[in-house]
């Protein structure tokens, strides 16, 4: 089996373009409901993951941070604490399996470092547990 038959292609994923404001980024994890989500900057290459925690860390240890002043903060500035690492397409299947042990997605990109979507660790939980008999 080929990783990319678990890939959840780029244009059904939510994603924050690293070209954004903080509260830009805040609003879309917001809408989609994740906790995370993948960082693509202007050329669609993968480049990080950011996190609710990277925001709420942004927010304590920036003095009178508030949200007028988090639309001037680029999401390119905000350390990151989570990092996904990504798999490339032809990959094979161990080398994805070991970074969905822990990481709720993993992304996938081409040679080029070009994010082509995601694998979700719930996807491959689903499909052992339909297809694994004792």
């Amino acid at each position: 089996m080929q990783i990319s038959s678990f890939l959840l292609p780029k244009e059904q994923v939510a994603y924050i373009p690293s070209t954004i404001s903080m509260f830009e980024a805040l609003e879309i994890l917001e809408r989609h409901s994740y906790t995370a989500l993948p960082i693509i900057d202007e050329s669609g290459r993968y480049v990080g993951t950011l996190s609710e925690g990277d925001l709420l860390w942004k927010l304590k240890n920036t003095c009178n941070l508030d949200f007028e002043k988090m639309r001037e903060i680029p999401v390119y500035d905000i350390q990151k604490h989570v990092r996904n690492e990504s798999v490339i397409i032809t990959a094979a299947m161990e080398d994805m399996l070991s970074l969905a042990a822990d990481q709720n997605f993993v992304p996938v990109i081409d040679s080029k470092g070009i994010f082509l979507g995601i694998i979700r660790r719930k996807d491959i939980i689903e499909y052992y547990n339909d297809n694994i008999t004792d």
